[in-house]
């Protein structure tokens, strides 16, 4: 039974060491990942910084950085949790290992002790004849081999258990050396992380600066939305009348065709009446005046069963969806939610979606899309498979929209475009070249929408 319980504990104890180790590996992981990030928008903001005036694209790249941070903080905080608490788990497994060998050293003492006392040959032998028959003295022989087969597995047992107690130091000297390195980390993390504060305080400090500045070009950008958004809606309800058009003449084209079958197959139950009822009459007419035979009977030729009705396909979600194709682009754009393609292979979220503020100022928003700064001229890319169904001018720059099924996405504000109404896009494929803003960055406006309802395109690009 003991034997049972130490190999138990040392299954559980191997398997919550893989676990924690899984763990480990998971958060250094995260941690590489978040690095990296800090990395790419380190070297963005450095791209940026050649601009000398402060740009909310700037300080949406410092704020960013901060967050990002904080949350390499919080990850090795979980890290020195995970590392404390294998610190832990060793030194109870040490203390266990300990109890186990002081109690296993004791057996072998006394089996030692024992074995000593009766070491002679005579003791041996008198066990072995003492014993009242000779299956009873090959027992006592039996046992004997047993017992010294017991003694040397009490030995190979206390070398095993020594051998744990050794690794389980070592493992706990490697934690500790571990923990120390994880916060000395942690120590050089949240130095940086006061250096990016004062980063962000001066940010704020030039923004501030510049708020007339910047509250003028959030005023232009707002017209401009509003101008987008009318546009939009009025493009899409143009899309839906014509779509419900499509389909009800679909539909139409559809009842007719069945009318038709139906109006075909009356007429031959009718000429098939007509036959049957001729033949009749000629056999009448044939049948001898004597005879006494009753009539034979036409052969009846079974009418041909009427078809079932046509069943109407189910009734769609969206207008949108009532063809195959717009069926399949609608589901294959859900599938790629949180996968989609980035409109602009470089560039950084200036203005998220909906309701924002500009920290440090009064200034208020509310994006329809996002507002990605990237460079002037830089590709603007479909993000999805579907077909150019409008563009339109916007404040003197184009704007394109494609739809995908009942998803419509919008790229507003390039400085050029290559593709042209009813032409079809795949991802990936180019539709034009970003404009500029006031602070001489490119700039793209991203907009999704499910028929007329926006959506956060955060939610559905890729993570960076």
């Amino acid at each position: 039974m003991q034997r049972i319980l130490v190999a138990f504990s040392l299954v559980f104890l191997c398997a919550f060491g893989a676990k924690a180790q899984q763990s480990s590996d998971e958060l250094k992981k995260k941690q590489a990942e978040i690095q990296r990030e800090i990395d790419d928008l380190r070297s963005t903001l450095n791209d940026t910084k050649k601009n000398k005036k402060a740009s909310l694209g700037q300080l949406a790249l410092v704020q960013k950085k901060l967050r990002l941070r904080e949350q390499a903080i919080g990850n090795i905080n979980d890290q020195i949790d995970a590392i404390q608490s294998n610190i832990s788990q060793n030194y109870n497994e040490i203390g266990r290992l300990n109890k186990e060998l002081d109690t296993l050293k004791e057996h072998y003492r006394k089996s030692i002790v024992y074995a000593y006392k009766n070491r002679s040959n005579y003791e041996f032998l008198n066990f072995i004849f003492s014993a009242n028959s000779f299956s009873d003295a090959l027992k006592r022989i039996e046992y004997l081999k047993s017992y010294r087969q017991y003694r040397e597995n009490q030995a190979n047992t206390i070398k095993n258990t020594q051998a744990q107690l050794t690794e389980k130091n070592d493992n706990l000297k490697a934690s500790r050396k571990q923990k120390d390195d994880v916060l000395k980390e942690a120590e050089k993390e949240k130095r940086v992380l006061v250096d990016e504060r004062k980063e962000k305080d001066e940010f704020l400090s030039k923004i501030k600066e510049r708020e007339r500045e910047i509250s003028k070009e959030i005023e232009m950008k707002a017209r401009a939305d509003q101008k987008l958004k009318v546009a939009i809606r009025a493009a899409i309800d143009k899309e839906i009348k014509a779509a419900a058009a499509a389909a009800r003449e679909k539909a139409a084209r559809e009842e007719k065709a069945r009318l038709e079958r139906q109006k075909e197959l009356e007429r031959e139950r009718e000429k098939e009446k007509a036959r049957l009822a001729a033949a009749a009459k000629q056999q009448e007419a044939d049948k001898p005046a004597t005879s006494t035979q009753p009539a034979k009977q036409p052969e009846v030729t079974k009418a041909t069963p009427a078809p079932e009705p046509v069943k109407q396909p189910a009734r769609t979600e969206s207008v949108f969806e009532s063809t195959p194709e717009g069926l399949a682009l609608s589901g294959g754009f859900e599938k790629q939610k949180g996968k989609l393609p980035w409109p602009v292979d470089k560039g950084s979220v200036k203005l998220h979606y909906g309701t924002y503020t500009i920290e440090g100022t009064p200034i208020r928003g509310n994006n329809p899309g996002i507002t990605l700064e990237t460079n002037t001229g830089a590709a603007v890319k479909a993000v999805y498979d579907g077909e150019v169904t409008t563009v339109f001018d916007i404040e003197g720059n184009w704007a394109v929209m494609v739809q995908h099924g009942k998803y419509f996405t919008v790229y507003s504000n390039l400085a050029s475009i290559s593709v042209s109404k009813g032409q079809k896009v795949s991802m990936g494929q180019v539709i034009g070249k970003a404009g500029s803003n006031d602070d001489g960055n490119g700039e793209v406006e991203f907009i999704i929408t499910l028929e007329k309802a926006n959506q956060n395109p955060e939610f559905w690009l890729r993570r960076k």
